[in-house]
């Protein structure tokens, strides 16, 4: 049996755009995301420069003591799917909910949590 797969929304979070607009149309513009680290202390390694995500601030979409207890790669999820689901127009309400579905792709994830860890 074949089955649809219908994108309705999307959300993003990226070193060119913190949202799924600003990203597709700096990509179009050909805007460069690279720049130098600045989440961590890089004195002592080789690599200097990233694709961070730049002007984020969980504290503008996330309680702030909600926010406390995740990690980085955590607010851009919620605050990519929040946005996927406010493109999409739908109302979750009036939707079965087992048919429902959010697909996440992250490069990794706690960087930041490795990095001390070190």
């Amino acid at each position: 049996m074949n089955r649809r797969v219908v994108i309705t929304g999307m959300g993003a979070l990226s070193p060119i755009g913190n949202t799924a607009e600003e990203t597709w149309q700096n990509a179009m513009k050909g805007v460069n995301g690279i720049a130098p680290i600045t989440q961590y202390d890089t004195d002592g390694q080789r690599v200097k420069i990233a694709g961070e995500v730049k002007g984020f601030n969980a504290m503008e979409f996330i309680d702030k003591q909600e926010a406390r207890k995740q990690q980085r790669f955590t607010h851009f999820a919620i605050v990519a799917a929040r946005e996927a689901l406010k493109n999409s127009g739908l109302d979750v309400s009036k939707e079965d909910p087992y048919r429902l579905g959010v697909t996440i792709s992250s490069g990794i994830g706690g960087l930041k949590m490795i990095a001390e860890s070190q």
